[in-house]
């Protein structure tokens, strides 16, 4: 789920993914997804981004975010809000690693409701997504501000689905009551990592992608999501509040009662995939989110503005799984965030508000990665 902190920073769209009908220069790529120009290309790029090489933009105005990589490293699938792309919340599209052609790509969600959350199963004919649609056709109500802070929703009307790449569910996955989303697959597409409220808290859970063996992970009181598998699949990774103070705790629970938490202060966590050796790797404060696991399966890209005075400005950082080794990545003054790896470590995949002529727009930037 594209952790919705705009009210937070007043400068960022990061919630919904759009991409506009791509006026802007939108070169073709080989077959390895690189720019045929690279200076072009990494005029996007800031002096100090070394890690990335041949920078590109693929998606063209509105909110694009959460972008994920086919199995065969060929395509993405991402989620996008859009009235131009009749997404007026956020939906689910995907398009080729060159970016879409026409005035949209293909829509892969029903485009009723709000959606979150999509991955590739293996084979790449078919996605994971989580919908409210169910629930109603309207994009569901966004909550206002409680007691002067931003928050976030927990849909109880998410559930999580399987769609094919012609927009037809195939499978509903989670019927239980309650917000279950934030769904994404480990490596061998063996097994579903989620979070749900079935428990009475926001806890992740495991499930096989036939529907069996559904496990609970995690049980500590807090906000548990955006987990991911390491390369391996013995891991996960994953964004967490753990709200310590009795004040904090009442708070917490009396905006989860509401159907809401704060998204502010969370750290990222790593375990085994039984929720097992549970380690805190960071400990920056602010809001620090949307871990992947570098291709080594030895340290991680994130999410943060523990780095800003006042947390206006979110970059992408590196770490070590022990902790160390703190890096940053990315450096643009408003919003980076959301990074991915293809499957063969190649290239890089995030959403960032550069280069979107001062609106909020936020866009899919693809890169090269180089260690």
């Amino acid at each position: 789920m594209k952790i919705q902190l705009f009210g937070l920073l007043a400068v960022l769209l990061l919630l919904s993914a759009c991409g506009g009908a791509g006026s802007t220069d939108q070169t073709t790529q080989d077959e390895a997804g690189t720019s045929e120009n690279a200076s072009v290309a990494d005029t996007l790029r800031y002096e100090q981004e070394a890690n990335l090489k041949n920078l590109r933009q693929l998606t063209f105005g509105g909110d694009n975010a959460e972008a994920y990589f086919s199995f065969d490293n060929s395509k993405l699938v991402f989620q996008a809000a859009n009235e131009a792309w009749d997404a007026p919340c956020d939906q689910i599209f995907y398009m080729p690693l060159s970016g879409y052609t026409g005035e949209r790509p293909p829509m892969l969600s029903t485009g009723k409701g709000r959606t979150t959350c999509s991955y590739f199963m293996p084979g790449d004919t078919t996605i994971l997504y989580a919908s409210t649609h169910l629930g109603g056709d309207e994009c569901p109500e966004s909550p206002p501000v409680v007691n002067g802070k931003y928050v976030w929703p927990i849909y109880e009307s998410y559930d999580i689905f399987v769609a094919d790449l012609e927009g037809n569910i195939k499978q509903q996955l989670t019927d239980h009551p309650g917000y279950d989303a934030e769904a994404t697959l480990s490596p061998d597409g063996s097994k579903i990592v989620f979070t749900s409220t079935r428990s009475g808290d926001l806890e992740l859970w495991t499930i096989n992608t036939d529907g069996s063996e559904l496990t609970q992970v995690t049980d500590e009181l807090g906000y548990d999501g955006g987990a991911f598998f390491s390369p391996d699949g013995t891991k996960l990774i994953f964004r967490a509040s753990r709200p310590k103070t009795e004040e904090e705790q009442a708070t917490y629970k009396a905006l989860l009662a509401q159907g809401v938490v704060q998204p502010t202060e969370m750290e990222i966590f790593v375990c085994n995939v039984d929720g097992s050796d549970m380690q805190q790797i960071t400990d920056l404060g602010g809001a620090n989110w949307a871990p992947y696991f570098h291709p080594s399966g030895e340290k991680l890209l994130f999410s943060t503005n523990h780095h800003v005075e006042g947390g206006r400005q979110f970059n992408i950082f590196s770490i070590n799984l022990d902790g160390t080794g703190l890096k940053q990545v990315t450096f643009d003054k408003t919003f980076d965030a959301f990074p991915m790896f293809s499957y063969d470590g190649k290239y890089l995949v995030f959403s960032s508000n550069r280069n979107n002529g001062g609106t909020r727009d936020t866009n899919v930037f693809l890169a090269e990665w180089q260690d």
